[in-house]
């Protein structure tokens, strides 16, 4: 928000220099993005008259001028101004005058041969806006020639660009930055308060009806008759260009001086225009939503298309402007004008963001309605209005009527506990100069007291604050108020502390063990991908989203197998070859109990993995399902773990029989499998491609213990080993982990490893069986074992796969 230090020292009784005010407001979280010092764009310009205007002899577009400004000898100027004439006053930069907005030096000089002492100046050359085509002519009476033009103009002024915080709604006005830097300076505070206005209330022809109470809680409608549009004064013209609006006419200008001076939006309509709309002279203006299609011609003269999110101003339920945002074209204020319904209300900030957003369009009303207007001062912004249009506009009040649902007044305030202990205890000390300390009770009364805080003792180093209505948006709770203390004190009277004893940083555990899973699937062979979240909805399982950007995006992935089938068929149509990947995210789904995230890992990997194939006469060689577990065992042997494999065919994605569920200790760790023939055929996928997704927190947890995470060193034993060959017929229902666990159980400590050498089926096999070899190491730490040692374990290991298993032993 532009700010004038000229209106903000009527506010306040302001003694600091512009750069002084810039920075406390930017210490203190307003900060100041640039200073604008008026004073030097006119200075060396005076007041000025044309005595005499004599055309240019040797040019048609230019003349020559005589000129007074007060001094010894009378001045004369060669301008090119179509408008010059004699016997006007003008602002006369003199020889020697910098003009920053145009870059010139004013020099003495010869036009077309003529001698010219100065220059006439425009209000562009001058740095301001302006709708006339050359020279500024002054209109004021009893200038005094040879004057300084600045005060004339509104250029003794000097403007801050101050950027309020989303949370300071009440900064976005000159009564809130007055409020500000009085707390910040301790200087006196001037706000201005309208008295009473006089409604005569003559009539019963205008109501005011609000459809929804919560969009908008409170709407005051006035109307005002006998009204005279005209040109507003000098002194309104130049405060809304110094804060960067276009002066329109009185009527506009006050509603955006008011806007201004106390951040309230209001608006202007023509009232017989109300009625041409309403077609009644009976006329209710109306707050409610808009209906989809519904269209409205705003004021920047775009007809826009309306949609349920909108909340309009109606004129006996006809559209007439998009409430809080802008009006509409149909019953703007204009030079005709008569009659006023001026509107003041309060608009839920939420309903306006959706209706600004809806439609593409923001305003200096829509910005301070989302971030919250004081509605414990609706009042006061209209009265002010009011006032001013009596005063300007020669307007007289006729009726007015409020919808008012606003809770009782008395809760527009809150108390607050505050603690000094707690004070102190986040701020920390303060400097002293050469001895640090502590804030003291006298600090927290007056900081908070400044800010317009009632401050109660309520027990030894401890208050009742009450918070005024106009902060009730901004300090709610205690730390809000220390916030407060510590801005206002200063951040910069703090002591800065820093840890004695500087420490090396760390990964949490879980991180840790993370990047150990991702640097072991890399050292695999895998390549990492990553995919959105979001995806297409069709699950039953999945979180679907209330309001999404995109219909292929508005549901949570339950799982990360999908999004890799979906890259795996993507790579290999754009010529990428067979990807061998992983991912590692979060995966949502939903339960009876209710919603629920994990993390998890997932991959996927077929094709040959082989760079080089002349050694294969360039033939493909995809993986097979044990080259494929390999690569997870792999990372299981690296972190340790001892993974059992079960069959497993709940996954309609997976081969029903080349699919296996992962456990630890008992708990699921994942699936493992190979992908469905028919999935596999309707995506043109390659015969052999395998998946397994693993349960991170499941799998951190397994990781989570001393012997794992603290290895020991396990000597080797200096001795040699003995093996023995077991080969037998086993039932196919029996899974080699099953029958791996009894081998181990029976050959107890002697036994080092068991290795699954061979499988065969077919002939000479019994029906429903499989012929399986493994070989049996065993070993001794101390000594080397004898077949007398060996025999007896091995004879164990045999008895034991036939008891349990039944299976017809060969060797």
């Amino acid at each position: 928000m532009r700010i004038s230090l000229n209106w903000l020292r009527e506010l306040v009784n302001l003694k600091l220099s512009p750069e002084e005010l810039a920075e406390t407001l930017t210490m203190a979280g307003f900060e100041v993005e640039d200073i604008e010092d008026r004073r030097t764009w006119a200075n060396g310009v005076v007041v000025g008259k044309v005595v005499e205007r004599q055309p240019h002899p040797n040019a048609d577009k230019l003349s020559v001028c005589q000129v007074d400004v007060g001094a010894d000898e009378i001045l004369n100027i060669v301008c090119g101004a179509p408008n010059v004439r004699a016997d006007i006053y003008v602002p006369v930069a003199t020889t020697g005058t910098y003009l920053p907005n145009i870059d010139l030096k004013i020099k003495p000089a010869k036009l077309r041969g003529v001698p010219s002492q100065g220059m006439i100046c425009s209000l562009k050359e001058l740095g301001l806006p302006a709708d006339v085509d050359g020279i500024h002519i002054f209109f004021q009476e009893n200038l005094s020639l040879g004057s300084d033009v600045r005060p004339l103009l509104g250029l003794d002024d000097v403007i801050l660009d101050v950027t309020a915080t989303a949370n300071r709604a009440d900064a976005l006005s000159m009564v809130g930055i007055a409020r500000e830097v009085a707390a910040l300076t301790g200087e006196e505070l001037r706000i201005p308060q309208p008295g009473e206005v006089s409604i005569t209330n003559t009539g019963n022809n205008f109501a005011v009806k609000v459809a929804d109470t919560q969009a908008c809680p409170a709407y005051i409608g006035t109307v005002i008759e006998q009204v005279k549009i005209a040109a507003s004064p000098e002194w309104l013209q130049q405060r809304l260009r110094a804060t960067g609006v276009r002066p329109i006419n009185n009527v506009v200008d006050i509603t955006n001086y008011v806007l201004l001076e106390w951040g309230q939006p209001l608006h202007a309509f023509d009232r017989d225009r109300l009625k041409s709309v309403a077609a009644s002279d009976k006329l209710t203006v109306g707050v409610r939503f808009a209906q989809a299609g519904e269209t409205l011609k705003t004021l920047d003269g775009q007809t826009r298309t309306l949609s349920t999110p909108n909340l309009l101003i109606t004129a006996n339920e006809k559209p007439v402007a998009l409430a809080g945002v802008m009006g509409g074209e149909e019953t703007e204020v204009h030079p005709g004008t008569q009659s006023l319904v001026l509107e003041a209300a309060l608009f839920d900030s939420v309903a306006i963001r959706r209706s600004s957003r809806s439609v593409g369009l923001r305003s200096e009303a829509s910005g301070r309605y989302e971030r919250g207007v004081n509605r414990a001062e609706l009042e006061v912004a209209t009265r002010r209005a009011l006032s001013l249009i009596g005063e300007l506009a020669e307007g007289v009040i006729v009726n007015q009527e409020i919808a008012d649902t606003r809770p009782d007044r008395a809760t527009w305030s809150r108390s607050i506990v505050l603690r000094l202990e707690r004070v102190n205890q986040l701020l920390g000390p303060i400097d002293l100069g050469i001895d640090t300390g502590e804030l003291q009770e006298e600090d927290v009364e007056r900081i908070l007291t400044a800010l317009g805080c009632e401050v109660t003792p309520s027990g030894e180093q401890t208050w009742t604050v009450s918070v005024p209505p106009y902060r009730y948006r901004d300090l709610e709770r205690e730390v809000d108020l220390i916030e407060e203390i510590a801005r206002l004190y200063g951040y910069d009277n703090f002591c800065d502390t820093l840890p004695q004893k500087a420490e090396a940083g760390y990964l949490p555990l879980d991180q840790e063990l993370i990047r150990q899973v991702r640097h072991f699937l890399r050292a695999a062979g895998l390549t990492e991908v990553i995919h959105y979240s979001l995806v297409k909805p069709g699950d039953a399982r999945q979180i679907v989203l209330s309001n999404p950007l995109f219909a292929e995006y508005s549901a949570l992935r339950t799982d990360l197998i999908s999004g890799l089938i979906d890259a795996f068929q993507y790579n290999l149509e754009q010529g990428n070859g067979a990807l061998n990947g992983f991912e590692m995210g979060r995966i949502f789904w939903r339960e009876e109990e209710g919603l629920r995230e994990a993390d998890a890992i997932a991959g996927i990997m077929g094709g040959d993995r082989t760079v080089g194939k002349w050694s294969k006469s360039g033939r493909e060689q995809p993986l097979t399902w044990f080259e494929a577990k390999g690569i997870l065992q792999s990372l299981f042997h690296q972190l340790k773990l001892e993974v059992e494999y079960q069959p497993d065919r709940r996954d309609p994605r997976l081969h029903p029989g080349r699919t296996a569920s992962l456990w630890i200790r008992g708990n699921s760790l994942g699936v493992f499998g190979q992908l469905h023939p028919q999935l596999r055929r309707d995506k043109g996928l390659p015969d052999s491609v395998y998946l397994f997704q693993l349960d991170a927190d499941v799998l951190l947890d397994a990781l989570d213990q001393d012997e794992i995470l603290i290895p020991k060193f396990q000597p080797y034993s200096t001795y040699p080993a003995s093996d023995r060959d077991i080969a037998f017929f086993a039932p196919v229902k029996i899974s080699v982990a099953e029958i791996e666990k009894a081998i181990t159980k029976a050959g107890k400590d002697l036994l080092s490893s068991v290795e699954l050498f061979d499988e065969y089926r077919g002939e000479n096999v019994p029906d429903g069986q499989r012929s399986l070899a493994f070989r049996l190491i065993y070993r001794a730490s101390d000594r080397t074992l004898t077949d007398a040692e060996v025999e007896p374990v091995h004879n164990k290991v045999r008895e034991a796969l036939v008891e349990k298993f039944g299976v017809n032993l060969r060797s």
